[in-house]
């Protein structure tokens, strides 16, 4: 009964169009009331929910966030995103549909600049979509190539919703980090050979090869932006600093290098950087305090072992369990974002996880990879509708050109699933 109830105040709330975050709390609020929490009068509701808002957001790894954020913002205004453009193009530009694999190659080392899916997307189709235009490719496959590839963010490090899923799961967000480099890289290759295919009996026109000077000149002018990712990665991996101190490492080396380097960043252009990833970080931040709240309850109602015992057929084999939950988060991912879907779902699936003998690493690393497939489809796709809104064309346009890489990416999940060490070993390696 409590579950219904959590279940029902919860959803019925986002149908009526209130906000994810007050709709949290309206379904602590609903099942405490249902739990007789002030039946003896000496608390009232706005006490707990106050304490539990506030020690909600009082986590140190929850500082990466707005750190992070800085960084990507920074990064993108101070040049360090097209600088990685012009990089790619160098070396790969003069190939057929050239421009495709520059955006692959893009998508992947701006997934370790910035964390941030819409970002990444927002700033690959600025710089990209009008030059696939102006080159002939076709729109609708265009717009979905870098739709896909802004979904990668969110897999390889530095990325906000891992440190979401290692908050609201308890789990080690320095192994969530390194577990995602490999699957995100498979990601991107997975990509090209998807393009590659497309691009087959095409007939475009290729960029005149970049010479040996050119090339050159471009992986000097490119080399700051590339250091930042290795710096984060190498820093976690050997224990220099943890993935709240990577954060504030990345935002000032952003800021450095934007100011001292490249000289492209201006006082003006900082202070708006500043300003939209406070925002951003505020949402978020909001959000992340609203369901601690709501996991809180949730562990006093026992919900998860409710919902282990709903799920007590598959925790034999798991991986049955995780095809079944891997189903439930792809339905739910495409009609609702990717922050309320890892806030909600992980503290109550993880209990269930850990009881069927998973790896809670394995499983939040899947999850985000399922969560990110919501992001470039219908109804919702927050990734789908920034690319489209971008690039000014139509939503029905962009989803038949990002189909073939949902199938892709699918397919991909499937696999992970069922042979689960082809990301559990390479994590394991990485990790040490």
């Amino acid at each position: 009964m409590t579950l219904v109830i959590f279940l029902g105040l919860l959803l019925g709330g986002i149908a009526l169009g209130v906000p994810v975050a007050f709709s949290l709390l309206l379904s602590a609020l609903g099942l405490m009331l249902h739990m007789g929490l002030f039946a003896n009068g000496w608390l009232m509701p706005s006490d707990i929910l106050a304490v539990a808002l506030v020690n909600g957001v009082d986590s140190f790894p929850l500082l990466a966030i707005p750190f992070f954020l800085v960084a990507g913002e920074v990064m993108s205004a101070g040049g360090l995103s097209k600088r990685i453009v012009r990089l790619a193009m160098a070396y790969m530009g003069h190939m057929k549909g050239g421009l495709g694999y520059v955006a692959i190659f893009t998508s992947v080392v701006l997934a370790g600049l910035s964390g941030s899916a819409t970002a990444d997307a927002a700033a690959l189709c600025a710089m990209l979509l009008p030059m696939m235009r102006d080159a002939n490719y076709p729109e609708s496959r265009s717009a979905g190539l870098l739709a896909a590839g802004g979904i990668i963010a969110p897999v390889i490090p530095p990325s906000v919703p891992l440190i979401l899923v290692g908050v609201a799961g308890n789990i080690s967000i320095s192994k969530l980090f390194m577990g995602g480099i490999f699957p995100g890289l498979i990601m991107g290759f997975s990509l090209m050979m998807v393009w590659r295919w497309m691009m087959r009996h095409e007939t475009l026109e290729a960029h005149e090869k970049a010479s040996k000077e050119e090339r050159r000149a471009a992986l000097k002018d490119g080399f700051w932006a590339l250091v930042l990712p290795f710096i984060i990665i190498v820093g976690i991996r050997f224990g220099i600093f943890t993935p709240t101190e990577a954060a504030v490492v990345a935002a000032v080396y952003a800021i450095f290098v934007s100011f001292v380097i490249y000289r492209e960043l201006t006082l003006k252009q900082f202070y708006e950087a500043i300003v939209r990833s406070g925002k951003s970080a505020g949402m978020i931040l909001f959000l992340v305090g609203c369901a601690m709240v709501a996991s809180w309850v949730i562990t006093t109602a026992q919900l998860p072992q409710q919902l282990g015992s709903m799920l007590s057929p598959f925790i034999d084999s798991p991986r049955l369990l995780m095809f079944v939950i891997m189903l439930l988060v792809l339905a739910i991912g495409m009609v609702m974002d990717l922050a309320p879907t890892v806030l909600i779902l992980v503290p109550l699936l993880i209990p269930v996880i850990k009881q069927a003998g998973i790896d809670p690493t394995y499983f939040g690393l899947m999850f985000i990879m399922n969560c990110c497939i919501g992001l470039i489809t219908p109804p919702v796709g927050t990734v789908l509708n920034v690319v489209c809104g971008v690039g000014r064309l139509r939503v029905e346009k962009a989803v038949v050109g990002v189909l073939p890489f949902v199938v892709v990416y699918a397919m991909l999940l499937m696999l992970f699933t069922i042979f689960p060490e082809i990301i559990i070993v390479p994590m394991n390696l990485i990790s040490g």
